[in-house]
C-alpha cells in the first residue's frame, strides 16, 4: 500500500510509519515546506495558511490510505483562550484541507482514516461508552465534533472515512504516561481527587495495530481505539506502582490540580470520567494484545 501520513514525527506518527514500513508500505509523509531534509516521497502542506501541494498530491500517484494525525498537543501547556483557538484551529483547519483536497484529485484518495479522540463523549461518570454513544458536553467534546465534521467533504466525494477515537495512547516514549514515570519512580505516584473517575487507554502497540487494522479493511465511520477493558484512575495508578514496584499512597486534590493546570483543564482532562469501550473494533474481529490497564503498563515498560 501508499499511505500518507500527516503528524508523522508524533508519538503515534513515528510508531505508525515504522509498522508500515516493517510490513513493506510505502509511506508518504505530509510535511512542512521549510523542511530541510524532505524525504521522498512526501507531499509539502501548510495547514495554519490553509496551503497544500497538488503537484506533490499528484506526483506520488494515487495513495490506498491517508492517516492524519496531525494537531497541537491537547494537555502541553495551560489553556487559555489563545491556546485553546490553536488546538482547535491545528485540528480543523487541517482536517478540511485535507479533505477538501482529495476531492480536487482525479482518483481521489482511497481511504481516509483521521484522528479524533474519546473526547467527543465528554464527562459520563460510570456510564459505558461506544460508538453509538451520543456525544457530551464541554471544550473537548465541541473540539472533536468540529474535527469529525471538517472530514464531510471527503464523505461528500465519496472517499470512505473513518474516525478515530482514540483514548489515552500509553508508551514510554511520549506522552502523559512518560511524563508520569519519574515521581512514579522514585515513590511519588499519586491518584487524582477520589481516583474513581473512569480512564480509557490503549497500549501505543495496539493503536497502531488497530490503525493498521482499519486501513486494511476500510472500516469507516467512528471507531474507538482504546483497551476493552477500561480502569479508573486511582487503579491505573496502582498499577503503574505494582509494575515498578513502588508505593502509591498520595492523592492529589482537586484544588491543586485546578491551581497549577486552571479549573477547566483539570476537570476535562486530568479529572474526566469517561468509561468507553472499542465495540466495532471487536465486532470487525481485531484482536488486543493488551485488553486492561496492567497489561498495557507492562508494554510500555518493556519495550512498548
Amino acid at each position: 500500500m501508499r499511505v500518507g501520513v500527516t503528524g508523522s514525527t508524533g508519538l503515534v506518527g513515528r510508531a505508525l510509519t515504522a509498522s508500515l514500513r516493517e510490513r513493506g508500505d510505502t509511506v508518504v509523509p505530509f510535511v512542512r515546506p521549510s523542511t530541510k531534509e524532505r524525504p521522498s516521497p512526501s507531499v509539502r502542506w501548510d495547514p495554519a495558511h490553509e496551503l497544500i501541494d497538488l503537484d506533490d498530491l499528484r506526483s506520488v500517484g494515487g495513495l490506498d490510505a491517508v492517516v492524519h494525525l496531525a494537531g497541537a498537543g491537547i494537555g502541553d501547556r495551560r489553556w487559555t483562550s489563545t491556546r485553546k483557538a490553536e488546538i482547535v484551529r491545528s485540528r480543523v483547519e487541517g482536517t478540511s484541507l485535507l479533505a477538501c483536497s482529495f476531492a480536487e484529485l482525479p482518483d481521489g484518495v482511497a481511504f481516509f482514516a483521521s484522528a479524533s479522540a474519546i473526547g467527543w463523549y465528554g464527562n459520563r461518570g460510570d456510564e459505558v461508552l461506544d460508538e453509538g454513544s451520543p456525544r457530551g458536553e464541554g471544550f473537548l467534546s465541541d473540539v472533536c465534533a468540529e474535527w469529525e465534521h471538517a472530514t464531510e467533504p471527503a464523505s461528500a466525494s465519496s472517499t470512505p472515512v473513518a474516525r478515530l477515537r482514540s483514548g489515552i495512547v500509553i508508551s514510554a516514549r511520549g506522552g502523559a504516561f512518560k511524563k508520569q514515570l519519574p515521581l512514579f519512580r522514585v515513590g511519588l505516584g499519586a491518584y487524582f481527587a477520589s481516583g474513581q473517575q473512569w480512564m480509557s487507554p490503549i497500549s501505543i502497540v495496539d493503536e497502531v495495530r488497530a490503525i493498521l487494522w482499519i486501513i486494511d479493511r476500510r472500516l469507516e465511520g467512528p471507531l474507538n481505539l482504546v483497551a476493552p477493558e477500561p480502569t479508573t484512575n486511582r487503579r491505573f495508578s496502582e498499577d503503574i506502582g505494582a509494575a515498578l514496584h513502588r508505593p502509591v499512597k498520595l492523592r492529589v486534590p482537586r484544588v491543586a490540580l485546578a491551581n497549577l493546570f486552571g479549573a477547566e483543564m483539570a476537570d476535562e482532562l486530568l479529572l474526566v470520567s469517561q468509561r468507553v469501550v472499542p465495540t466495532r473494533l471487536l465486532e470487525s474481529g481485531f484482536q488486543f494484545r493488551h485488553h486492561d490497564a496492567a497489561s498495557t503498563i507492562r508494554a510500555a515498560l518493556s519495550k512498548d
